[in-house]
């Protein structure tokens, strides 16, 4: 983009990313898990010294950041706000530029928007969006790109996972009350994406971590999907960002944003659904203005923006089963697809390193995807677990050949960044095969995350899968 002149206002200095962000021509990246986020198994010791406990079914014990939240409302935020403070360090994301990655997935759940928590029926730790602004300053400053990953939704989106923040069977994300607050969470995301200049690292958005596979158990999800990326794309336009076949028919402010966003939400262009999720949008963009110092930016100076858009983002259409709806039919303007892929769960490949290694260098799935328009796709989860007892010589070529796999495609966001390491974890085995910095160290991974231990990996097993594995 354009430098601005010296003589322009700081205050209009919020308008302008350090650098334009945009996805690289391959993903190498990690994840940020159990940082905004917490998923306990992964920092046993930290979680029981926080207060937490450990049980075998996560709904029965404070296994989560909701259950935390309840058992510990007068201390909840400033025990996480050490954990924030910690988990996720400026020295970590100097050890991610060292070792060439260029992309990271930051898991964030729908309480970073604080005033969409139905208190005191949900509860949460506040003051995230704080440590968030700051870890994506950092990554600014490294030259590393970040997606927004809606990992936790309202109302619970998968029964039974840490990830969700409320270990529950009680779903209830697929509802048009929970639709909404995840819309408005998408406004006030890209509206921060594109107007606090500590978001400057931000290039996509993904709508919703893992949703339930079953298709036939998600009513509306499809609807939902377009609702996300016309969200998206109504703040954009409201900021003066062309997109492809959409045009504001109302007229709107040039220099107060928040005044422009509330009058853009009577626009007809836009399903009753979005507008009212730009309506909402609209006092929390407010109240995190003045929290934060960014009132000026969204409230008194011009604000027409000549960058790119956002990347829209989804779990691809092959996630779901019993006719799930194509996300590549909400697409408006850039966007892309998520797949992960973990052997460790079963169900990919018999459980020996010949079936492991025979299934991933015929994968199929990229293929697949491109066959319904889903296309450019990454891998944004997966691991070097196995469901058998993995040597090291083994995990040099698992990392090698799942590396090589989902680099034909867009790339690939290892899970995760790091684990603990402590007696409850076995000491390094946890993290050697969870932890992309652990496997670092181990040589698992190489220095140069584009390159491989051996390069040929994959050559004496393609196309020569047997019964006891299968591509997918």
């Amino acid at each position: 983009m354009r430098y601005l002149l010296a003589s322009i206002s700081l205050s209009f200095l919020f308008l302008c990313k350090a650098w334009a962000a945009s996805r690289p021509s391959k993903i190498y990246g990690v994840n940020l898990g159990s940082w905004l986020v917490l998923e306990s198994w992964m920092l046993p010791q930290e979680w029981l010294d926080m207060g937490g406990q450990s049980c075998s079914d996560c709904s029965s014990c404070i296994a989560t950041e909701s259950s935390f939240a309840k058992a510990y409302p007068d201390t909840v935020d400033a025990t996480f706000a050490q954990h924030w403070d910690t988990w996720f360090t400026q020295d970590h994301v100097n050890q991610l530029k060292a070792a060439g990655i260029n992309t990271v997935r930051v898991p964030l759940g729908y309480w970073i928007v604080e005033a969409l928590v139905d208190r005191p029926a949900e509860a949460f730790p506040r003051g995230g969006l704080a440590y968030l602004r700051r870890g994506l300053s950092w990554l600014q400053d490294a030259g590393i790109v970040a997606i927004l990953d809606h990992h936790a939704l309202p109302g619970v989106q998968t029964p039974g996972q840490q990830f969700t923040g409320n270990c529950t069977d009680d779903v209830q994300f697929y509802t048009p009350y929970n639709y909404h607050r995840a819309l408005v969470w998408t406004a006030v995301m890209t509206t921060l994406s594109h107007l606090d200049s500590d978001f400057g690292s931000v290039f996509a958005i993904e709508a919703v971590n893992e949703p339930i596979m079953d298709a036939d158990e998600t009513p509306d999800y499809g609807y939902f999907q377009k609702n996300f990326v016309e969200t998206v794309r109504a703040v954009e336009l409201t900021l003066g960002i062309p997109i492809p076949s959409m045009s504001l028919n109302v007229s709107t402010s040039s220099s107060n944003f928040t005044q422009a966003l509330s009058q853009a939400s009577a626009a007809s262009v836009f399903t009753p659904e979005v507008q009212s999720a730009l309506a909402e949008a609209v006092p929390i963009l407010l109240e995190i203005g003045a929290q934060y110092g960014l009132q000026t930016v969204l409230t008194s100076s011009p604000f027409h923006s000549s960058r790119e858009s956002l990347m829209t983002t989804f779990m691809d259409i092959n996630w779901q089963y019993d006719n799930p709806p194509n996300p590549a039919y909400a697409a408006i303007g850039p966007q892309g697809y998520d797949n992960h892929l973990y052997y460790s769960y079963g169900g990919v490949a018999a459980a020996n390193p010949t079936a492991y290694l025979e299934s991933v260098c015929n994968l199929q799935r990229i293929q697949a995807d491109y066959a319904l328009d889903n296309t450019p796709l990454w891998f944004g989860e997966w691991g070097l677990p196995t469901q058998f007892t993995a040597t090291n010589e083994f995990l040099y070529q698992w990392a090698d050949a799942q590396k090589w796999a989902y680099s034909q495609g867009a790339g690939w966001i290892f899970w995760n960044f790091k684990t603990e390491i402590s007696d409850l974890t076995n000491g390094t085995l946890l993290a050697s095969q969870w932890s992309y910095l652990e496997g670092l160290e181990m040589g698992f991974f190489t220095k140069d995350p584009s390159q491989y231990n051996n390069p040929n990996v994959c050559a004496p097993y393609i196309a020569n899968s047997t019964t006891n594995s299968t591509s997918s």
